[in-house]
């Protein structure tokens, strides 16, 4: 009841804008200070007004966002159509990027494969670009893993010849008007693999540093965009590995071995009983990768694999120390050996008015449906947060599918009209965006002044944060 009356005192003084600005009531009454900075920003902005003079007509940009239609029409999107009928998993999506290389290479850009460490991950640079900002511009092209066989569930099929389109035309004008800027292309495997994370690794060995702006898109089942603020699209992960260790016997003397599975079915009952004292906004995803090679031997070796979720970093750190101590009990109990491998994350990115509200507002104009009026919670530009908590950027969201993300359905829609309304509304969106960054300074100005200011408070944010969620005192028996 605490909780909610601070919270409903806060619904009193911050307009709608501040309240989208964190994704649960706890966030927003913890962080309220800076909620209330952030509001402030938003208003000094006057974004409406930025977005106003950039969406009214334009020869230039016209003749840009065309471009993008007439490549998507002519190439592009008989390419989106073949990637999705040639699903390949992350790690793995060596056609894929053979048919977006080539393309590119065939329109002025110098490719580079392999950067980063991941053989199907690419850096195509502009040959003719001047200096001038560096629009940036993020595809993927991996696909999901299913009982069914590999499948393009979440359109990342399309990403691709979309992404291509926004940057052979923004390049292309670059040149013809003697623009300064020039423009990249990052080719991102195996998000669907993430965690581990290719764009955090992609990041942490610098392959986006000196971009001033990228831009993404992605499936959606609406036209929609983010609010400003902090967060991810599918909140702050652990991916952690727990490998118990035991020792073999025949089960007809089961009593000569040590159980690993059954310290990891200890493991998921522990998780289960914790669930009642954990925040309800919180999601522990786990399989068992491992169990044994056969009934009549008592598995030496077993693996949980869990994704541990929860829409900020302070909180999910309290989960872990939970779960992981589950873990080191179960061991205890069975008589077991245990592991923990963290092997990867994702974190808040940021997500800013300027852009998001731009590529929205294109999106719409250039046949984007199913608008959804109200922007969805704070998250940065793609997945792992890695990229966008350090420059700014955009996720383009036109409605692509009618079915639910990772579904057979948006696989279907893919390669039928209503895809591709959605992909051709994307890829002239980012166009047009990506013009509007090269060809209005004050437009960067105001960009980077947001990304700035949301960047400095997130430190601030996070402390906040750590006030509310104290642990409680447990007394000794």
């Amino acid at each position: 009841m605490h909780r909610l009356s601070r919270f409903m005192l806060l619904g009193c003084c911050l307009s709608p804008l501040s309240l989208l600005a964190q994704e649960t009531p706890t966030e927003r009454s913890a962080a309220h200070v800076v909620v209330a900075k952030l509001d402030s920003l938003e208003r000094s902005l006057d974004v409406p007004r930025i977005i106003a003079q950039l969406t009214a007509p334009s020869r230039s940009r016209d003749q840009v966002t065309a471009r993008a239609k007439e490549l998507m029409d002519t190439e592009l999107m008989a390419m989106a159509d073949d990637i999705t009928r040639h699903p390949e998993i992350g790690f793995q999506e060596t056609r894929s990027v053979k048919l977006l290389t080539d393309w590119l290479s065939a329109h002025g850009f110098t490719v580079t494969q392999g950067v980063a460490g991941f053989r199907t991950a690419f850096v195509a640079r502009y040959d003719r670009g001047t200096p001038g900002p560096n629009l940036g511009v993020i595809v993927e092209y991996d696909a999901l893993r299913g009982t069914k066989g590999n499948f393009h569930g979440d359109q990342h099929s399309a990403q691709g010849p979309v992404g291509l389109a926004a940057a052979v035309a923004t390049a292309e004008f670059l040149t013809r008007t003697k623009t300064p800027g020039t423009v990249t292309v990052y080719g991102t495997p195996a998000e669907e693999m993430m965690p581990p994370a290719a764009k955090r690794q992609m990041n942490d060995s610098a392959v986006f540093r000196g971009a001033d702006v990228i831009v993404r898109s992605h499936s959606s089942t609406a036209t929609t965009r983010a609010a400003p603020g902090f967060g991810t699209c599918c909140l702050n992960i652990d991916g952690v590995r727990y490998v118990f260790s035991g020792a073999p016997a025949h089960q007809m003397m089961a009593w000569d071995g040590r159980n690993a599975l059954t310290a990891v079915i200890r493991l998921f009952e522990s998780i289960d009983g914790l669930r009642s004292n954990i925040r309800p906004e919180a999601r522990i995803q786990g399989i068992i990768p491992e169990g044994g090679a056969a009934p009549n031997v008592v598995p030496d070796r077993a693996v949980a694999d869990f994704y541990i979720r929860y829409p900020d970093e302070v909180y999910l750190a309290q989960m872990r120390q939970l779960i992981d101590d589950a873990a080191r009990g179960a061991a205890l109990a069975t008589g077991t050996k245990l592991k923990i491998e963290h092997y990867g994350s994702m974190r808040d990115g940021i997500s800013v008015a300027t852009l998001d509200e731009l590529g929205y507002a294109y999106a719409k104009m250039f046949g984007g449906d199913k608008v959804q009026l109200e922007p969805g919670k704070p998250q940065g530009f793609e997945e792992t947060g890695a990229v966008s908590a350090i420059m700014p950027g955009v996720g383009i969201s036109a409605h692509t599918s009618n079915g639910s993300f990772h579904t057979y359905e948006m696989l279907a829609d893919a390669t039928t009209d209503v895809g591709h309304r959605g992909f051709l509304a994307d890829a002239q969106a980012m166009a047009a965006l990506l013009h509007d960054f090269a060809t209005h300074p004050e437009y960067r100005a105001a960009v980077k002044r947001e990304f700035d200011t949301i960047r400095a408070l997130q430190q601030e944010y996070r402390e906040a944060l750590k006030v509310a969620y104290p642990l409680p005192k447990v007394a000794e028996p």
